[in-house]
């Protein structure tokens, strides 16, 4: 039996070549900015734009729904790593945050791609 890490890198290879194969360019993967991570950097040249990527393996969905686990505390963290990923690059290019469900063992991934699965959460000024 595979462990969890090496079923989710496993995944996140097959995420990164499924990109690739639409034309994007990988930029990052399992990028750091302290205790925040972004599974994959990619850029798409034809739209100038980067793309967020949060990557989710499971072997088998059957008692566990991945997109569960994209909660608001997720999403301000990759919001807030992109932040950061962008001004530490200074990247003057729309920004996009995609989903990916890996289900399977490799090589018999079956691959969701969500394309702009959510938008930055507003924030108020007081």
């Amino acid at each position: 039996m595979a462990s969890p890490s090496s079923t989710g890198k496993s995944g996140e290879q097959a995420a990164c070549e499924f990109l690739i194969s639409k034309g994007y360019t990988i930029r990052e993967t399992n990028w750091r900015l302290g205790h925040l991570e972004i599974d994959i950097v990619a850029h798409e040249p034809a739209a100038n734009r980067l793309h967020i990527v949060e990557v989710k393996t499971r072997s088998s969905i059957e008692h566990f729904d991945p997109m569960k686990a994209i909660n608001r505390r997720k999403i301000n963290n990759l919001v807030n790593a992109a932040n950061g990923y962008i001004s530490y690059y200074r990247l003057p290019m729309s920004v996009q945050y995609d989903v990916m469900i890996i289900v399977g063992r490799e090589p018999h991934f079956e691959i969701h791609f969500f394309p702009n699965a959510f938008q930055p959460p507003l924030r108020s000024f007081r």
